[in-house]
């Protein structure tokens, strides 16, 4: 059952909420996080990227990079723009973006819950992202982001939320420039969400698989080195925002094709019967909308004969049926002739890359289910990379997690 440990957070000051709320590390490049950061010295952007403080010729795994990150949080929780509480708390944290509202538990949990699959997950990591984020928590003593969980909701976790959202206003109101409203709540009884929170049998990890890994593999060298059991240090515990699976919103997460041959256009114009359309979004499962020499089509995916969950995937039909037989595309993660867009970017997105001759091909996918998700997730099987874009996002900065 999962385990919620209550924490001494570090929370900006309401006044400076503003000052210090940025995007998460991993949305954004390093040349955006410089742009982002100008005349903004209290950004957090300084904290999760602190490469921006730095020459340009320095490698983001330079020994530098991380010292620099850790000085500059030591300087903002020394700062008066924060306080940490004096005792350990759970916090709300709520997302709303126009018509849409998801409200979820700001806590730490367990990497022993991580460890054991108490917390599940559903994508690979990489190595040299884990190494630089695992970097990260040891040079700064925290963890500095959360991660965005999910779970099925229970009727006492829903009340226990509405009772705080409802009859108090919250400790921070923020807007963001993108217009999401960010939302934090103290709540007064954690012992309640604690023991709510022991009869759920499973979390799943929606954004953030290197941060959990990170954290992992961060205890387990601190918990080595200091001769600790696990689970008796602070360390042992990382930040999340836990979402009931029902209010989550998953954004399609898009494809384009650098080099693509006339050749393979025309096979896959055969192989999946593609017809012209105005349907720049596919509006059904099993379908995918692509754009090319100024056209949209759109057909249907070739299915997979497999029992796994994961392979009946929109993402997963695609590169099974179309990306591997008709590009060569084996290793999305590697090959260099296919990136990834996030559907907060939109279809105009796709046709400027594409009519730009910076890509030839763009496609438009129907997004991942979050039943979907925990469907694979229940089978430990694995999603393909960039499966799921949870929109909208956490930002950093509003709550930190020391040890």
């Amino acid at each position: 059952m999962a385990i919620i440990h209550p924490f001494r957070g570090w929370l900006p000051k309401i006044e400076h909420a503003d000052e210090v709320a940025s995007v998460p590390y991993d949305v954004i490049s390093t040349e955006e996080a410089r742009e982002m950061a100008k005349n903004r010295p209290n950004s957090f952007l300084h904290v999760i990227r602190p490469e921006i403080d730095l020459p340009d010729n320095i490698p983001f795994n330079d020994d530098r990079v991380y010292e620099k990150g850790a000085q500059n949080l030591k300087e903002l929780l020394q700062s008066d723009l924060y306080l940490q509480d004096e005792r350990p708390s759970l916090y709300l944290y709520q997302l709303e973006s126009g018509d849409h509202i998801q409200t979820g538990l700001f806590t730490c949990a367990s990497v022993q819950d991580y460890d054991n699959d108490v917390i599940l997950k559903h994508e690979l990591t990489r190595p040299d992202k884990e190494d630089d984020r695992t970097r990260h928590i040891l040079t700064q003593s925290a963890h500095a982001e959360p991660v965005m969980l999910t779970f099925r909701a229970t009727e006492e976790i829903r009340l226990l939320i509405e009772k705080t959202t409802i009859t108090r206003a919250p400790y921070i109101n923020h807007e963001g420039d993108d217009g999401v409203i960010h939302r934090i709540w103290k709540v007064d009884a954690p012992a309640d969400f604690v023991e709510e929170f022991s009869k759920v049998q499973h979390l799943y990890i929606a954004d953030g698989h290197h941060r959990c890994k990170s954290a992992s593999r961060a205890a387990e060298k601190l918990r080595n080195e200091q001769k600790i059991f696990p689970g008796e240090a602070e360390f042992e515990y990382f930040p999340v925002v836990l979402f009931p699976m029902e209010e989550m919103k998953i954004l399609p997460y898009n494809r384009i094709i650098y080099s693509a041959s006339p050749e393979q256009k025309e096979k896959l114009k055969k192989r999946l019967n593609l017809k012209k359309t105005d349907q720049k979004s596919p509006n059904k499962q099993g379908t995918a909308s692509f754009y090319f020499d100024s056209t949209w089509w759109i057909g249907e995916l070739p299915k997979n004969d497999s029992n796994n969950v994961a392979d009946t995937l929109d993402v997963a039909r695609l590169q099974q049926g179309v990306l591997t037989p008709l590009f060569g595309i084996e290793n999305p993660r590697t090959d260099n002739n296919i990136s990834f867009v996030g559907g907060i970017r939109g279809t105009s997105e796709l046709e400027r890359l594409v009519d730009s001759d910076k890509a030839d091909l763009a496609i438009s996918m129907y997004p991942t289910s979050i039943e979907e998700l925990l469907k694979v997730s229940d089978n430990n099987e694995l999603m393909p990379p960039k499966s799921t874009w949870f929109e909208p996002k956490i930002k950093s900065g509003f709550i930190v997690h020391t040890f």
